[in-house]
């Protein structure tokens, strides 16, 4: 027979009031679990087929003060969208619609 202290020795001291605190258990900030509702495509949606370098207007909003274009993760576009868009804010940039960066 084991006593409590010998459980103790080999590391099978778990009792109920450990450090996790109110986490249950998991790491993290804890909260409560929320549903991600997926990003559709701007494009997509308004099925634009093709993105026009000279709508300065439009790819203005995909590039941050930075001049960087904005990627997917962040713009929400799918692949062959952002593909179109890149291409446009290139060909933009090229005969000075945009500016390659900011001041």
């Amino acid at each position: 027979m084991s006593s409590n202290y010998d459980d103790r020795e080999r590391g099978f001291d778990r009792d109920d009031n450990d450090d996790r605190g109110d986490r249950g258990g998991r790491g993290g900030r804890g909260g409560g679990r929320r549903a991600h509702r997926r990003k559709v495509c701007g494009f997509c949606r308004e099925k634009v087929d093709l993105i026009d370098f000279k709508d300065v207007k439009l790819l203005q909003g995909f590039i941050p003060e930075r001049g960087k274009i904005l990627p997917r993760r962040i713009s929400g576009s799918c692949a062959t969208h952002q593909r179109m868009l890149s291409e446009a804010i290139k060909r933009a940039r090229n005969i000075a619609l945009l500016p390659y960066a900011t001041d």
